[in-house]
C-alpha cells in the first residue's frame, strides 16, 4: 500500500471523525442548554419585558426607577455598601490568608476551620448573629449600658448590615488567598531579598502583584454577593434602604411587578458590569505578570 493511499485514508477517516465529535458534543451540551434556556434565559427575558410594562396608564417600570430619587438612592447605597464590604474583606482576609498560607503552627487547621465556618450559615442565621451582637439586647448594648449608661445598638443600620456581609465575605477571601499563595513562585521573593529588598518591598512588588488576579476575582464575587444578599438584610429590618429589600417591599407590599422587575434588571446589570470589569482587570494583571 503506497503512502498516498494511506494518507488519503487517514484524511477521510479524520473527516468522518469530526462530525461524530460534533454530534457527541451536541448531545452532551443538550441538557445544559435546555436547563439554561428554561430556567435562566426564558425567565430573564420575561423579567426584562415585565419591567417595561405600564401600570394604571403611568410610566413603565424602568422610567419609574430611573426617575425616582428613592430607588436611585437605594441603588447608590447598595453599591457603596457592597464596595465597603469588599474592601474590608480583601484587607482583613488578604492579610489573614497570606499569614495562614505561609506559617505552620499548632492549631492552624482548627483556626482555618473556625475562620471559614461562617460560610455554612445562611443569611438569616448571620443576621440573627448580628442582632445577638449589636441588637437591643445584644452584647454591645449591655456593654454600653454598663460603661456609658446607654445602649450601643447598630445591628439595624448599614453598619450592622456591613458586619453581617463580612461574615461570609472574609472566609471567601481567606480561602482564595491561601490557594493563590500556594502557586506563587518563591524564587522571585528569594531573588528580591538577595538584591537587598526588604520585607515591605517584596510584599508590594512581588507578593501583591502575584496575588492581584486572585484578589480581583474574589473581590468581584464578594461585591456581587453583597449587592444581591437578601436574607441578612431582611432579618436585620425591612427599613434598610438597600435594593434587595426594596425589591421585596415593592413586590409583596404593593404588588408592583413592573417596578420590582425593573429594579431587578438594573441591579443585575450593575453587578454584571462590575463582574465584567473585574474579569478584564484580572486578565490584564495576568498579562502583565
Amino acid at each position: 500500500m503506497t503512502a498516498s493511499v494511506i494518507k488519503a485514508r487517514g484524511v477521510s477517516s479524520g473527516q468522518a471523525t469530526v462530525p461524530r465529535l460534533r454530534l457527541t458534543a451536541a448531545w452532551a451540551l443538550a441538557p445544559a442548554a435546555a436547563v439554561l434556556f428554561a430556567f435562566w434565559l426564558l425567565p430573564l427575558a420575561h423579567l426584562i419585558v415585565l419591567g417595561g410594562q405600564r401600570r394604571d396608564g403611568g410610566e413603565n417600570g424602568y422610567w419609574q426607577v430611573l426617575g425616582s430619587a428613592q430607588y436611585l438612592g437605594s441603588l447608590a447605597q447598595t453599591c457603596l455598601l457592597a464596595l465597603a464590604t469588599t474592601l474590608a474583606a480583601l484587607l482583613v482576609g488578604g492579610i489573614s490568608g497570606g499569614f495562614l498560607s505561609r506559617q505552620r503552627f499548632f492549631g492552624r487547621s482548627l483556626l482555618v476551620a473556625l475562620l471559614t465556618f461562617p460560610l455554612a450559615f445562611p443569611g438569616v442565621v448571620v443576621g440573627f448573629l448580628v442582632i445577638l451582637l449589636a441588637g437591643r439586647q445584644g452584647l454591645f448594648a449591655s456593654l454600653g449600658l454598663e460603661l456609658a449608661g446607654e445602649r450601643w445598638i447598630f445591628a439595624y443600620s448599614l453598619m450592622g448590615l456591613c458586619i453581617g456581609y463580612l461574615y461570609f465575605s472574609i472566609p471567601r477571601v481567606i480561602l482564595t488567598v491561601m490557594a493563590a499563595c500556594e502557586s506563587l513562585d518563591r524564587s522571585l521573593e528569594e531573588a528580591a531579598h538577595s538584591l537587598g529588598a526588604g520585607h515591605w518591598r517584596v510584599l508590594c512588588d512581588v507578593i501583591v502583584p502575584g496575588l492581584a488576579p486572585a484578589l480581583v476575582s474574589c473581590g468581584a464575587i464578594c461585591f456581587a454577593t453583597s449587592m444581591g444578599a437578601f436574607g441578612t438584610a431582611f432579618t436585620l429590618g425591612t427599613r434598610l434602604n438597600v435594593t434587595p429589600v426594596a425589591i421585596y417591599n415593592v413586590f409583596t407590599n404593593y404588588a408592583n411587578f413592573a417596578v420590582a422587575a425593573a429594579l431587578s434588571v438594573v441591579l443585575g446589570a450593575l453587578t454584571w458590569a462590575v463582574l465584567l470589569l473585574a474579569r478584564r482587570l484580572a486578565k490584564n494583571s495576568r498579562t502583565v505578570l
